[in-house]
């Protein structure tokens, strides 16, 4: 999962959702994830007819965004993309909505804000302000796959709570690493990569998944998320709009140029 997926599942979102005549002002973290993410939402939100009027790029860590907001609103843009992640966004998305920008009307359509990645704590760090947002996860606990409900069921057992984004990613990476070197039969990255490269399951919750030998990007389907309008506790703050494909979030492996370099490589 990364920005470019993120962007590839919510282009056709946002435009079904919103309308294919829109204007986009991006506010993006000025550092590589940023870049990427800022790419990706221009090239599959132009895709669906979406026009780029401005993208502005903030240093990370910036707190006070009204600097970065204000030209907002006299720039002719009726949907704003917040490219950040973390305490930015928050801070940011709070700020936004604290300017009323959500209750303004843009060359005749409601003004918009989308938050292309989530995370349960930036959701509950932004609270209110979250709300009938559009973004996208790696997963979600109310996924209703028998995986996904099975480790919900004992996260909750143990911790008394359902599992966030991160706590079921460092579960699964775990398992696939103690996996791999048991397929391996060592604990030598030399061993470890080649049981990876290519390595096909199911049970993540994302439906099939497989890490691509050629760049070692894992590949599974991407949810679209929204915050939730009712939410019923502090975990129920997003619901799952859509379980875009793997499909149509997969490119070509050439695309961000470089080499993966040697398996085996000397110690420091």
């Amino acid at each position: 999962f990364n920005a470019y997926m993120s962007g590839a599942a919510l282009g056709p979102v946002l435009a079904k959702a919103y309308g294919k005549d829109r204007r986009a002002y991006h506010i993006t973290a000025d550092y590589t994830w940023g870049w990427t993410q800022e790419e990706s939402m221009k090239k599959f939100t132009e895709k669906e007819g979406w026009k780029t009027v401005k993208a502005v790029r903030v240093p990370l860590g910036a707190g006070d965004y009204s600097q970065y907001l204000t030209p907002v609103l006299s720039s002719g843009a009726d949907v704003l993309i917040l490219n950040l992640y973390g305490k930015d966004m928050v801070n940011a998305l709070t700020q936004a909505v604290q300017f009323g920008m959500r209750d303004k009307v843009v060359n005749g359509k409601n003004f918009e804000i989308v938050v292309p990645l989530f995370s349960r704590l930036m959701a509950q760090g932004a609270g209110d302000a979250i709300k009938g947002i559009f973004g996208s996860v790696n997963w979600n606990w109310q996924l209703q796959d028998a995986a996904t409900k099975a480790f919900v069921k004992s996260f909750g057992q143990e911790y008394g709570f359902p599992p966030s984004m991160a706590a079921q990613t460092c579960y699964v990476q775990t398992i696939l690493y103690a996996n791999a070197c048991e397929m391996a039969g060592t604990f030598s990255p030399a061993g470890v990569i080649p049981a990876l490269e290519g390595f096909k399951f199911d049970g993540l919750g994302n439906g099939p998944t497989e890490y691509r030998a050629a760049d070692h990007q894992c590949f599974k389907d991407v949810l679209v998320v929204k915050g939730n309008e009712k939410p019923t506790s502090k975990f129920d703050l997003l619901s799952v709009v859509e379980l875009t494909p793997r499909a149509k979030v997969e490119y070509d492996p050439k695309i961000f140029g470089g080499e993966l370099g040697p398996i085996n490589t000397k110690p420091c």
